[in-house]
């Protein structure tokens, strides 16, 4: 049995949602893969920062967040630590990294794995900031190291859709990737197909927690670029920015449109795609009226899905939750299994 000692940074939904995954699955975790995981310190912006060498009871964590206690009260041999004096004093194994993302210059969360590689730890990140605007020198880092970082939270939470490219489809030679890559504009897509207006979708998807207050990061595509950017650049090795995706959203679209779709048998969606041309990658996020029989045509609501077009396979689709407390808590599960699988 190995245990891999586990820093938290962040410890809003998706720590908690690990926390509450590793309270549940630490038998089948143990009986399964012959590994556990501790946390053993949790630093956070607005909750406290608690490092214990011995370990931390998540079951005391979650109770302490969810009752509005400062984790800085918890028992410990430290308490209050900011992020860096954690990294820097702490032993552990594992940065897991789940802190706010910002998709203009990937910071603070950058600077934490950057610290965390070159101390020697290995990294799971479920933010979006780092690995679009700094995979290629956070990855050179891990390599210099020996280090693992891995990110499949960052694209749709729990379902593998970078695992099934990165592990099965990328020896079958991709050559274009179409996803729904953001739940939002997909439940807003599904409502107004159901004869709601594109204003009101969006004030139900605000109601249900699916947008924020101000919208403009899902409705206008950027986060749906975002991940677009994490696929090219860890898929294919693209080196390529925010910047180098043609991105438009959805705020154009009318119930006209939505009705022509219809009559035509095609269905509008917010697609994030790359394809490999003779002229270079295209990269774009733009909303497309597809084929009802096309796979990704029956994706509704807030689920998310992929479509990886390979030379040997053809076309391979993966459907699932794109967000949730759980479901991206387990997306860092399987980045732990994976760092104790490879290295």
């Amino acid at each position: 049995m190995k245990t891999h000692r586990l820093i938290l940074v962040g410890f809003g939904n998706v720590g908690q949602g690990l926390a509450q995954l590793l309270l549940d699955r630490s038998a089948a975790l143990a009986a399964d893969f012959g590994c556990a995981f501790q946390i053993v310190g949790v630093c956070t912006r607005s909750r406290g920062s608690v490092y214990a060498s011995a370990g931390l009871d998540a079951a005391v964590l979650l109770e302490a967040v969810q009752s509005g206690t400062s984790l800085s009260t918890l028992a410990g041999d430290a308490t209050g630590w900011s992020v860096e004096e954690t990294i820097a004093n702490a032993e552990a194994d594992i940065l897991v990294e789940t802190s706010y993302t910002n998709l203009e210059t990937g910071e603070p969360a950058t600077g934490y794995i950057r610290q965390a590689l070159q101390k020697g730890w290995h990294v799971s990140t479920a933010n979006k900031g780092p690995v679009a605007l700094h995979f290629a020198e956070l990855a050179a880092i891990a390599k210099q190291n020996n280090v693992l970082l891995q990110a499949e939270g960052s694209v749709m939470s729990g379902t593998p859709a970078l695992a099934l490219g990165l592990e099965q489809m990328k020896a079958a030679g991709v050559t274009q990737v179409r996803g729904i890559l953001n739940g939002t504009t997909n439940y807003i897509l599904t409502q107004m197909e159901d004869g709601m207006s594109y204003a009101d979708a969006l004030a139900k998807a605000q109601e249900l927690g699916y947008a924020e207050a101000d919208p403009a990061g899902d409705v206008e595509g950027h986060d749906a670029a975002g991940k677009v950017v994490i696929l090219a650049n860890m898929l294919l090795n693209a080196g390529i920015g925010p910047a180098d995706v043609d991105t438009n959203g959805i705020t154009n679209i009318s119930s006209a449109d939505i009705a022509a779709a219809a009559a035509a048998g095609e269905r509008w969606k917010l697609i994030g795609s790359l394809e490999t041309t003779a002229d270079g990658l295209k990269a774009a996020v733009q909303p497309m009226r597809i084929s009802l029989s096309h796979p990704l045509a029956s994706v509704m609501g807030a689920t998310n899905a992929i479509t990886y077009t390979t030379e040997v396979m053809g076309d391979v689709t993966l459907i699932g939750a794109g967000a949730g407390r759980i479901e991206t808590g387990y997306s860092v599960l399987l980045d732990l299994l994976a760092i104790h699988r490879l290295a």
